[in-house]
């Protein structure tokens, strides 16, 4: 798993996480594993990484609330991975509360590439169809123990009075085209059929894309490294996933990205409706954070390529 920073705000943490600490659960319950090197990688949101040897990841929530989407993705990735054409971070070693560090965490691959979000949207065109294989690899029905959550996979009636008040208090002055489109979304027939499995964050930032000159020849290779950070996995309405096309692609990309996916038998009518409508979503989010954070520009590109439809 690539550890792609932020420099946005990010929730407080309710643990103390050091090299010290890792050492020390790594020494107590991977012995075999503590003389690898050990270098601190990121501190995001939910999770402290730190890289161990050249291969693999420490992650630690540093949270009360990531310690349940981590849990998630310890009992759900392996179960998904084997389906999906594009590597996921499966953990390799689970670890316990131990040494005064009160959560569950896990040593998982690390994926070396760079985060799509650090690319340009023409250059993510280039992974267009891979992401769609991804999705529809991903989207089938989940059983009845998948994971729930609040906020991604749910019908947009329920995030709407939160929705129309982060978009009155954006400042945009675009908010009445992008209101038009949340509209229409409400408007749209809601999902059909059974929940689907949903990754529920799956933005240009939790994308790895393989570095440039990665493939020897001295062209840059953009094709799909990994998807990473499961945390926010559930079931539900597809539409909050293919929502990130807006954030990923251009106009060309989204048209190889939709036509990849227009045969899916499991997304009902209104589906890309809907979607467009968690783009808005999405966009406005990201791009009201900080500039410099990774996902600033990506709520830009959203917004400009949601309202360059309209």
């Amino acid at each position: 798993m690539n550890a792609a920073s932020s420099s946005g705000p990010k929730p407080n943490a309710d643990v103390s996480i050091d090299s010290d600490l890792v050492r020390a659960l790594l020494s107590a319950q991977h012995p075999e594993l503590a003389g690898l090197e050990l270098r601190f990688a990121d501190d995001g949101w939910d999770n402290a990484v730190y890289t161990l040897g050249p291969d693999l990841a420490v992650r630690l929530p540093r949270r009360a609330s990531a310690h349940s989407l981590l849990l998630n993705e310890l009992r759900w990735l392996p179960f998904l991975a084997p389906r999906l054409p594009v590597q996921v971070p499966v953990p390799a070693r689970g670890g316990k509360p131990a040494e005064g560090y009160p959560y569950h965490w896990a040593i998982m691959p690390w994926f070396d590439g760079v985060s799509a979000a650090s690319t340009g949207p023409d250059t993510r065109d280039g992974y267009a169809a891979e992401l769609a294989a991804f999705f529809r690899a991903l989207q089938v029905p989940a059983p009845a123990d998948a994971p729930k959550n609040p906020v991604r996979g749910v019908p947009l009636k329920d995030r709407d009075a939160v929705v129309r008040q982060r978009l009155a208090a954006s400042g945009l002055p675009e908010r009445e085209a992008l209101l038009a489109l949340w509209s229409r979304g409400l408007d749209a027939p809601t999902h059909l059929g059974p929940r689907l499995w949903v990754h529920g964050d799956p933005h240009p930032h939790n994308v790895i894309i393989y570095s440039p000159n990665a493939d020897g020849r001295g062209n840059p290779a953009h094709g799909l490294r990994a998807v990473i950070d499961f945390g926010d996995l559930t079931a539900g309405d597809p539409a909050s996933d293919l929502a990130v096309c807006w954030l990923h692609f251009t106009a060309a990309g989204r048209e190889e990205f939709r036509a990849a996916l227009a045969g899916h038998a499991l997304y009902s009518p209104g589906t890309w409706v809907r979607a467009r409508a968690w783009a808005m979503n999405y966009a406005v989010l990201m791009a009201g954070l900080p500039q410099g954070d990774p996902l600033h520009d990506v709520g830009v590109h959203g917004i400009e390529q949601l309202l360059g439809e309209s």
